[in-house]
C-alpha cells in the first residue's frame, strides 16, 4: 500500500533538513538558466548533422521541475519539465563525485537547475550530461497519485497548479488564450481603435440585463457594485470623443454556474462612432476568422462532432422568421404574455421559469433556434422589449439594430447600432425599472442617471460589440466547459 501523504510529507521534511546540514541552501534566491528545454533541444539539432561524429553542444544551464527519476546503478536519468517542453537529465557518479549522493535527497517534483553538454544517447533521446546541479525549490507535499494525466475534475479545478503540472493539454489551452487575447488587441489596433479602463467598482450596475454582485466602500460609507458590463463607461468615451475605444477586461454577473456560465469572465467590448450594427457584424466575421488562423493556423475547426468554418460571410438570419419556422410562433402578433405563454406551452416549450414577455421570447430562441445554429451566424433584429440600448429600426419600431452571433449552438456576441436618443433610453431605462419592481426574479438592465445626462451632451450614431472572450477559447481549443479554460472558475467552498 502507497504510504499516507504525512509520512511522504515527513520524509520529504527530514530530506530537506540533510540538505541544510550540508550547507545547501533548497530555496535559493536566484538561478541563471541560458536555454529553456527546447532551446537546448534546438541548439543540439542545429549540429547533428549527418556527417557529425557523436555531437555534443557547448554546456548549456536549464532549469525546471523534475517528473521523473530513473535510477540505473552508477547512473541516474531524469526527467525535467519547463514553460517549453520536457528535456532528459543524465547525471553520472564520475561525472559528480562529491555530489551525486544528493541525489538520495531529491524527489520527484523537485526544481532543479541543471549544467552540461547536450548530447544524444544510445537509446536516441536528446539530453543533459549534468556536469553540475543546484537545487532551486524542495517539493514538501508529493504531487498526487497517478498526477501524470490528473482526471479528477475537482483536483483539477481546484488546484490548478497540478492541473497545469501534469496536463500537457491544459497547459495548452492557457498558452492558446493568450495568443488569442494579443491577437484581439493587435486587430483592434490595427482598426484604429484604442484600449481603455473604465471602473470596475460602480455606484449603478447597468448595460445588461444581469443581477449585480453588491458591496460597500467603507471611507465613502457608500454601497457600490460590481460592472455587469464594460458599455456605459465606455460609450461616455464616445460622447468625449474617442471615436473607436475598447476594453478586454472581467465583469462579474451573480447568476448561476453551468458548462456556459462562471460569475466572473471575460469580455471584449468595444464602440465604434459612425458605425452602425452591419459594420459591427463586418467585424465580427474578420476578427474570429483571423483569430481562428492566427491561433490555429486555419479558419476550420472542429468542436462537438462538427467542422465549424469561421470563413466570411456569416449568414445573417431574420430573428422572428428564425423563431416562427422552430416553433410556428409569431412572437409580434403575440404581444401579451398570456397568449405567447399559451402558445409556448401548446409548441412544447416549458415557461415555468419565465414571467416577462421579454424572457419568454428569450426562452424561445435558447431552446428552439441556437440549437440549431452549428455554423457561424448571426440572429438580427431583436424586439424593442428585450433590447432598452438598442436603436430602433427606422422601417419598424417593434425592433432594433440587434444581432448576436452565434457558433455550435451557443451565443459568443451581442451588438447593437446604439441608442444614442437620450428622451428615448430614458424612457426604456424607466420601463426596465418598473420591470425590475413587477418581475422581481427576473433580469432586467437599470436606470444610469450619470450615463442619460452624457448622452444629453450628444452621442454620434456608434455600433457598438460585446464578444465572450471565454467562449472564443472554448470554440477555438474545443472545450465543452468554461471551466476548462479559466484557470480558476469559481467553485464551492468546501
Amino acid at each position: 500500500m502507497p504510504e499516507p501523504e504525512s509520512e511522504l510529507i515527513k520524509g520529504r521534511l527530514a530530506k530537506l533538513d540533510r540538505l541544510r546540514a550540508r550547507g545547501i541552501d533548497p530555496y535559493p534566491p536566484r538561478y541563471r538558466r541560458s536555454h529553456t528545454s527546447q532551446q537546448a533541444m534546438d541548439l543540439f539539432a542545429s549540429i547533428d548533422t549527418p556527417d557529425a561524429q557523436e555531437p555534443r553542444t557547448e554546456p548549456v544551464s536549464v532549469g525546471g521541475r523534475v517528473t521523473i527519476f530513473r535510477g540505473m546503478g552508477k547512473a541516474t536519468f531524469a526527467d525535467l519539465v519547463d514553460g517549453s517542453g520536457r528535456i532528459q537529465l543524465l547525471f553520472r557518479r564520475n561525472n559528480l563525485p562529491e555530489t551525486y549522493d544528493l541525489l538520495d535527497d531529491l524527489d520527484i517534483g523537485d526544481w532543479l537547475g541543471a549544467t552540461g553538454p547536450v548530447f544524444r544517447t544510445r537509446a536516441g533521446e536528446v539530453t543533459v550530461e549534468v556536469l553540475e546541479f543546484t537545487v532551486l525549490s524542495k517539493s514538501i507535499r508529493p504531487l498526487p497519485e497517478k498526477w501524470h494525466g490528473l482526471t479528477d475534475l475537482e483536483s483539477r479545478y481546484r488546484q490548478r497548479y497540478l492541473d497545469l503540472i501534469s496536463n500537457e493539454g491544459s497547459r495548452g489551452i492557457a498558452v492558446l488564450r493568450s495568443r488569442l487575447v494579443k491577437a484581439i488587441r493587435r486587430f483592434m489596433d490595427e482598426r484604429g481603435f484604442i484600449e481603455v479602463e473604465t471602473p470596475t467598482l460602480v455606484p449603478v450596475a447597468a448595460g445588461a440585463n444581469a443581477r449585480p454582485f453588491a458591496t460597500h466602500h467603507n471611507a465613502l460609507d457608500q454601497g457600490l457594485f460590481l460592472r455587469i458590463a464594460h458599455e456605459l463607461y465606455l460609450k461616455r468615451l464616445i460622447v468625449g470623443g474617442l471615436e473607436k475605444v475598447f476594453e478586454i477586461g472581467k465583469v462579474f454577473r451573480n447568476e448561476g454556474i453551468d458548462l456556459m456560465h462562471n460569475p466572473e469572465f471575460t469580455m471584449l467590448e468595444s464602440y465604434e462612432a459612425f458605425a452602425d450594427y452591419n459594420d459591427v457584424m463586418g467585424m465580427v466575421e474578420a476578427l474570429v476568422y483571423e483569430l481562428a488562423r492566427d491561433v490555429l493556423g486555419s479558419p476550420v475547426v472542429k468542436y462537438g462532432g462538427h467542422e465549424i468554418d469561421f470563413s466570411p460571410p456569416w449568414p445573417r438570419l431574420d430573428l422572428c422568421s428564425q423563431i416562427g419556422e422552430r416553433s410556428g410562433i409569431d412572437i409580434l402578433e403575440l404581444t401579451d404574455i398570456e397568449s405567447l405563454k399559451t402558445a409556448m406551452k401548446s409548441a412544447g416549450v416549458d415557461v415555468s421559469q419565465q414571467r416577462s414577455w421579454g424572457g419568454l421570447v428569450d426562452k424561445l430562441i435558447s431552446t428552439r433556434v441556437e440549437p440549431h445554429l452549428i455554423q457561424p451566424s448571426f440572429l438580427v433584429d431583436y424586439p424593442v422589449e428585450m433590447s432598452p440600448l438598442a436603436k430602433k429600426r427606422s422601417d419598424n419600431p417593434r425592433l432594433v439594430e440587434r444581432f448576436e452571433g452565434f457558433v455550435a449552438g451557443g451565443e459568443i456576441c451581442n451588438a447593437f447600432t446604439e441608442l444614442n436618443d437620450p428622451v428615448d433610453q430614458r424612457a426604456r431605462f424607466e420601463e426596465q425599472e418598473a420591470l425590475r419592481v413587477q418581475f422581481e426574479d427576473e433580469e432586467t438592465d437599470r436606470l444610469d442617471e450619470d450615463y442619460l445626462v452624457a448622452m444629453e451632451h450628444g452621442m454620434p450614431p456608434t455600433g457598438g460589440l460585446g464578444i465572450g472572450i471565454d467562449r472564443l477559447v472554448m470554440l477555438l481549443s474545443a472545450q465543452t466547459s468554461i471551466r476548462e479554460v479559466v484557470l480558476f472558475p469559481q467553485l464551492r467552498s468546501r
